[in-house]
């Protein structure tokens, strides 16, 4: 799994990075994007993307709430880090 960002507009400007939309990103995090101008590039995220889409599975709140109590811990005592993340 990867975590990234990628924003296509009208199918021919593409920025993909880590950078968040929030002051924190901007000016605590070391975070950073590239940009291109490129139609075929554009048009292979979408690609990319309609491909992960075909490919996830839905969490509804109920499995959610369903999920086992040993992974609930864990969320539990990674949440206490949270101001750090």
């Amino acid at each position: 799994m990867y975590h990234c960002k990628v924003m296509i507009v009208d199918g021919l400007w593409t920025t993909v990075g880590s950078t968040n939309f929030d002051p924190r990103s901007f000016s605590l995090n070391d975070e950073a994007n590239v940009n291109y101008y490129d139609r075929d590039f554009a048009r292979r995220q979408i690609g990319i993307f309609q491909e992960d889409l075909a490919r996830l599975r839905q969490v509804t709140f109920q499995k959610w709430k369903d999920r086992p109590l040993t992974k609930k811990f864990w969320e539990h005592a990674a949440s206490l880090f949270g101001s750090q993340l």
